[in-house]
């Protein structure tokens, strides 16, 4: 059997949140696998590993955007003279693969003629299959693209997006099609077994995101000196991740009588909401925005605090933490959905029930009183962090997994292939 050429498709890649995929990307070529990278939109770039991934990855709606309609027909027509039968069951499917309204039927179309030109891009990189990273719109282009072609399809499941957002109530149906679905906890696990009922158990697999410990810069914090205690938070400004919160743990630290600076990177919806919490508080003089950041100095901002808080209401098993642990920062995080895999309370960092902003600034005055219980944390957090969520092993499981869906399954096209 030869071995698999897999394409990996994301709604945006490379984008600053999907640096995980980038990193599994690299890890399965390392490991002999051929990768193709596909995007449905232009990627964003803030790094020289991403500009570098972006200029090799087909993009399904690409710019001009006056050429995608165009684009999208030609394709369209084009997939329509080479697998005729294949092009009318894939329009049926992908109408019927949809939610209530007639709005979405019209969306369903367009998925439908996206998927056309994905498929001819996959068909160019000579792509036998096809990943998704997520279950959203793109990974309906995606499963469209292969059964257009008669390839195999295969997704990794996140987190609420997944089982919690708009499209959850199609994600039965996609894992039926999958040959295989990979979920980067075991909480996602679960709840993929809640949506698609127990026989699904044999296709569902564990597989985790990692970082690339060897990438990492040196920690460069200085112990004691009279500076303030550094508390870092790297996140989208946004509801869900309730930076709004932080900020009134934050004063109520302050309040305890710590010295501290609370440092926030990220942008988005919530930055003035944000704001206006910090004048609330009168903490401008001890919270800093810096807005987006390169994923460079992000890291290096990582490797210069003391405390590193996330403040979120949804999750699924966040980077961000992987990395702050494997820089040797101690953690506090919410106890919810995988975080507890991977944040083990008063082990590996410490743990708040989600929204309970008072026990957030309880858990953040405990740390900062406390330097050798920062000190055994950060080391038994590291340590987790590379047994279990090194990129370059955690890619391992998928090697073998695409392997095997690449096997025939002995079911008969729709048409023989041409």
């Amino acid at each position: 059997m030869r071995a698999p050429k897999v394409g990996y498709l994301v709604s945006q890649y490379p984008a600053p949140s999907h640096t995980f995929i980038r990193r599994e990307v690299a890890a399965l070529r390392a490991l002999g696998v051929a990768v193709e990278t596909f995007s449905v939109r232009p990627g964003e770039s803030l790094s020289d590993a991403d500009r570098a991934e972006e200029a090799r990855t087909f993009v399904v709606l690409a710019r001009p955007r006056a050429l995608t309609a165009l684009r999208l027909l030609a394709s369209a027509l084009v997939m329509l003279a080479r697998r005729p039968r294949r092009w009318l069951a894939t329009l049926g499917w992908t109408v019927r693969h949809r939610l209530p309204g007639a709005g979405e039927g019209l969306r369903a179309l367009a998925y439908f003629a996206e998927a056309t030109r994905l498929a001819r891009g996959l068909e160019a990189r000579g792509v036998t299959h096809l990943h998704s990273h997520f279950s959203n719109a793109a990974a309906v282009v995606g499963l469209a693209a292969a059964r257009l072609l008669g390839l195999g399809w295969s997704v990794t499941l996140h987190g609420n997006a997944d089982f919690h957002g708009p499209t959850t109530p199609l994600l039965p149906a996609k894992l039926g099609e999958a040959r295989f679905a990979a979920a980067v906890t075991r909480h996602g696990l679960a709840e993929a077994l809640r949506l698609a009922g127990p026989g699904a158990a044999g296709q569902l697999h564990l597989v985790r995101c990692g970082i690339e410990p060897g990438l990492l810069p040196r920690p460069s914090r200085s112990p004691g000196g009279g500076r303030p205690l550094e508390l870092l938070s790297v996140g989208r400004l946004s509801r869900e991740k309730a930076q709004v919160g932080l900020v009134e743990a934050f004063a109520g630290l302050v309040a305890r009588g710590v010295d501290a600076r609370l440092v926030l990177i990220g942008a988005g919806p919530e930055e003035g909401r944000v704001r206006a919490a910090v004048a609330a508080h009168g903490l401008e003089a001890r919270v800093e925005l810096r807005g987006r950041q390169p994923e460079a100095a992000v890291l290096s901002a990582m490797a210069g605090a003391d405390l590193f808080a996330l403040s979120s209401l949804v999750e699924g098993l966040p980077v961000v933490l992987m990395e702050a642990l494997a820089l040797g920062l101690p953690v506090v995080a919410p106890a919810i959905t995988g975080i507890p895999e991977l944040v083990v309370d008063g082990e590996t960092g410490l743990l708040f029930p989600a929204g309970d902003w008072g026990a957030l600034a309880e858990r953040l005055a405990r740390l900062a009183g406390d330097a050798p219980l920062r000190a055994r944390l950060a080391e038994a957090g590291r340590r987790r962090v590379l047994e279990e969520f090194d990129a370059a092993r955690a890619a391992e499981p998928l090697v073998r997994l695409f392997r095997e869906a690449h096997a025939p399954l002995g079911r008969p096209p729709l048409e023989p292939p041409r």
